[in-house]
């Protein structure tokens, strides 16, 4: 039986993926544990999936050259040392690298104890981790095309079963799932629905954005299920216009996307990874808003969506509530929405869960993880 630990975390874009994977993992009969930090969502996200969660501290690299970048050598060999008891307490046959912080002493413990490395890399710009340890590492997936790693090999984004399911899923079991899951948020089952939101951290523009726009919004019979972000959910309470009974809902946080997917008909969300590929995947014409920080990978990973007609792009900047009514006009137009759902759908591999699954097993039991 195969041994895997997996490590990942901080945001939803990278514990999501590593839950897929360890979910595909385990129907393989292998042994599953994972690696995670104290500051990052995987602190709650991984044990409520039912995976063994070791924690090891962060080392955050500073963006510019301050006190604190000095100190970082000296942390980075104690996380190691922390990751290495963990991979031999766990007798680990393989390490699986999902990016973030918390990945790169994982990766540099894996490689002094000589544990073959795979790398899944979300992001079309790749974090510094996935850099470092794509040189070493014995197999490299990506989720999207050519994405500057060495080994890369496009697989897809691993997606949990209920996002699958939801891909999967034929035209009438959709609709029956569209009204149940408006039914279950407290949504009209028959009114259009926009669906917003800036990730598992929030985001402030999204959300300035469509408050200012809010009452055009209702007023025109719009609905909105509005994913705040657990930092920004206090004090904020339902709003009902009147003359039309469309209702703004905000709610902090959302576990089952694929709930909140199944209830819309357009969506204003960031381009992070994972949003990017479930949207297009289960086939939710989305207006995507790019993270303005980072190395741009958000404006690089909805690239090919926006290219395939499946989504459009606004950038940070020019988000305000005009900008936003004129891009969510088009949730009045059924055809425009039905063939960006059709744009998106088939676009990228729905099953990369399983394909990850199956290199981590030949990389543990020493089969080269490039064939077959």
């Amino acid at each position: 039986m195969v041994t895997a630990v997996l490590v990942g975390g901080g945001t939803a874009g990278h514990t999501s993926p590593l839950i897929a994977t360890a979910m595909a993992l385990q129907n393989r009969g292998a042994t599953v544990s994972c690696i995670g930090t104290p500051k990052g969502l995987e602190g709650r996200v991984i044990p409520e999936a039912g995976l063994d969660l070791d924690m090891i501290p962060p080392v955050p690299l500073p963006r510019t050259v301050s006190a604190e970048l000095f100190k970082v050598p000296a942390r980075l060999a104690g996380a190691v040392r922390k990751a290495g008891d963990v991979l031999k307490r766990r007798q680990a046959d393989v390490v699986v690298g999902f990016g973030g912080y918390v990945s790169l002493p994982a990766y540099l413990a894996a490689k002094r104890a000589k544990i073959p490395v795979v790398i899944h890399e979300q992001n079309a710009v790749p974090g510094l981790a996935n850099k470092v340890a794509a040189r070493f590492a014995v197999f490299v997936g990506t989720a999207f095309p050519d994405t500057p790693l060495p080994k890369a090999q496009f697989v897809g984004m691993p997606l949990r079963p209920h996002i699958t399911d939801l891909a999967d899923a034929s035209s009438q079991v959709r609709a029956e799932r569209r009204a149940r899951a408006r039914a279950d948020f407290g949504l009209d089952t028959d009114r259009a629905t926009l669906l917003v939101s800036g990730g598992s951290q929030g985001a402030v523009a999204i959300n300035d954005a469509v408050i200012a726009a809010r009452q055009r919004l209702l007023a025109d019979g719009v609905q909105i299920l509005h994913v705040l972000g657990p930092k920004n959910i206090r004090g904020a309470e339902a709003v009902n216009d009147e003359s039309t009974g469309a209702s703004w809902l905000p709610v902090g946080y959302v576990d089952d996307m694929a709930s909140a997917y199944a209830a819309a008909d357009l969506m204003v969300a960031r381009s992070g990874a994972g949003t990017v590929v479930e949207t297009a995947t289960v086939g939710v014409p989305t207006i995507y808003v790019p993270l303005p920080h980072g190395n741009g990978e958000q404006a690089r990973n909805a690239t090919s969506v926006v290219a395939a007609g499946a989504g459009v792009v606004v950038a940070n900047a020019d988000l305000d509530a005009e900008r936003l009514l004129h891009e969510t006009a088009r949730i009045h137009n059924p055809d425009v929405l039905s063939r960006m759902s059709a744009a998106g759908r088939g676009l990228m591999p729905a099953h990369a869960a399983e394909e990850m699954a199956a290199r981590v097993i030949s990389a543990a039991t020493s089969i080269d993880p490039t064939i077959g």
